[in-house]
C-alpha cells in the first residue's frame, strides 16, 4: 500500500535519526506533528512505529519502507541538484516534493538512469537497492562528484553539472568530457587531476560539478 506523503516525510525523519545521528527516537515536535496526527496514526496502525510519551520509535517493521524513503528522497536530490541544476534551497524544497512519486519501481529506474550514485549532493549515503547491488556484480560503479572521490583514484567522467557557458568551456578545454578518464592526484587545497598527459588544477566548486563513475 501507498503512504501518506507525511507519514513517509517521519519515516525518512525516523531512519535518519536512528540510523545516521544516533538516536534510538525522535519527538514529536522534531517531527512536526501531534500525537493525534493521522500521519502518526497511519503508521501506528502499520505497527511500522511505536509511540512512547512524546517520542517515536521506528520499530523493526517500519525500518524497510523507512529506508526507501531516504533512497527516494536522496535520489530525488541527485536528479534535480545534479541534472537539472535546481539546487540550494530550491533544489531542497522540490526533492521534498519530487521523492514521493518515486514509487512502484521509478526509483529503480532513476537510479539505473544515474548511475547507482552512492551519496546525495551533500554527500549523505543513498541506501543502495537491488538495482545497485546487480550493478555492482556486473562490475558497474556509482556515479560520484569529483569532491568525493579520494586522492589516488580514478574514475570516467560521466556528466557536468554546470549551466555556466564559461565553466563548461574551462571544463572542456581541459579535456573534461564524459567518457575521459580522470586521474585525481590532490584534494587540498585544490583538487588536481590528469586527464591524458595534462595536469589541471580546480576549486572545490567546480570539482563538485564534475561527475565520475568509481573505477
Amino acid at each position: 500500500m501507498n503512504l501518506s506523503d507525511k507519514a513517509e516525510d517521519i519515516l525518512e525523519a525516523l531512519w535518519i535519526a536512528t540510523e545516521e545521528e544516533g538516536d534510538n527516537s525522535a519527538h514529536l515536535s522534531a517531527l512536526g506533528v501531534g500525537p493525534e496526527d493521522e500521519a502518526l496514526r497511519e503508521l501506528d496502525r502499520l505497527a511500522y512505529i511505536e509511540v512512547k510519551g512524546e517520542r517515536v520509535y521506528l520499530r523493526q517493521e517500519g525500518w524497510p519502507e523507512a529506508r526507501m524513503t531516504v533512497r527516494r528522497h536522496r535520489l530525488a536530490e541527485r536528479l534535480l541538484m545534479d541534472v537539472l541544476d535546481l539546487k540550494g534551497s530550491s533544489g531542497d524544497e522540490r526533492a521534498c516534493e519530487f521523492e514521493h512519486l518515486l514509487r512502484l519501481g521509478v526509483d529503480t529506474k532513476l537510479c539505473t538512469l544515474l548511475n547507482h550514485p552512492t551519496t546525495c549532493p551533500h554527500g549523505k549515503p543513498i541506501p543502495p537497492g537491488e538495482c545497485c547491488e546487480e550493478a555492482r556484480l556486473r562490475g558497474e560503479t556509482g556515479v560520484v562528484a569529483l569532491t568525493e572521490l579520494k586522492a589516488g583514484g580514478t574514475g570516467e567522467i560521466a556528466y557536468l553539472s554546470t549551466s555556466d557557458p564559461k565553466k563548461m568551456q574551462k571544463l572542456m578545454s581541459m579535456g573534461v568530457l564524459p567518457g575521459n578518464t580522470l586521474q585525481l592526484s590532490r584534494t587540498y587545497p585544490t583538487f588536481i587531476f590528469k586527464v591524458g598527459h595534462s595536469e589541471f588544477a580546480v576549486d572545490q566548486e567546480l570539482a563538485r560539478e564534475i561527475f565520475v563513475r568509481k573505477g
